[in-house]
């Protein structure tokens, strides 16, 4: 896959282990509750991710939406930063959202100079993505859609999910396990050439 046309700052030397002729995305990797955010981040990067989680104490039972996912134990209170190499030429900087409601007031900051975006979905629990979708449209921020695959989900077909969250036809929709290393960074190659199909048919004379 070629990568030419994507952002590129003018290092003058390697940073932080990165070559100054790799080219830097920054994605992000948005999300309702639960969707498994935290968990592609930690799997798919090459360095020992930064993570923001607390322990879910009985306090916010009264305040955070555990339908669904009773069993999670902790949440993200901040974001969640991780990098990939997809190859030699291309660096990828993961930025996972908070899920909850109490903390969407960040992502604005967050999404600041974002090509690209990840909206992570549970096909139980659908609705918790709503918000992070309408935020990618509201943000005017390009995305796929990756469909979480739990051990308990059950299949449906594409064209019901994308009828479900009202999105685009021409927004990618993949299924992945976010656990696996393999699977999580399909997606992100996905989000990668969706980027490049739009850039190019913006390019196309009118």
């Amino acid at each position: 896959m070629d990568f030419n046309g994507f952002d590129r700052p003018d290092l003058p030397s390697a940073v932080g282990g990165v070559d100054a002729a790799t080219r830097s995305v920054k994605i992000m990797i948005a999300g309702g509750f639960g969707t498994g955010k935290t968990t592609m981040v930690r799997a798919v990067s090459d360095i020992r991710p930064l993570t923001t989680e607390e322990t879910l104490t009985q306090a916010s039972a009264d305040v955070d939406d555990l339908i669904g996912v009773a069993d999670k134990q902790e949440t993200t209170v901040s974001l969640d930063f991780g990098r990939i190499a997809i190859n030699e030429r291309l660096m990828l900087y993961l930025f996972g959202t908070p899920g909850q409601e109490r903390f969407w007031f960040l992502w604005n900051g967050l999404f600041k100079g974002a090509l690209g975006a990840i909206v992570l979905v549970d096909t139980r629990r659908l609705a918790s993505s709503f918000r992070a979708i309408e935020e990618m449209e509201r943000q005017k921020v390009p995305f796929v859609i990756a469909l979480n695959v739990f051990p308990d989900s059950q299949h449906h077909p594409v064209e019901e999910i994308r009828d479900a969250l009202d999105i685009s036809p021409h927004t990618p929709v993949v299924a992945c396990d976010a656990r696996d290393r393999a699977s999580s960074r399909d997606v992100l190659i996905a989000l990668i050439q969706h980027l490049k199909d739009r850039s190019a048919l913006a390019l196309e004379p009118r």
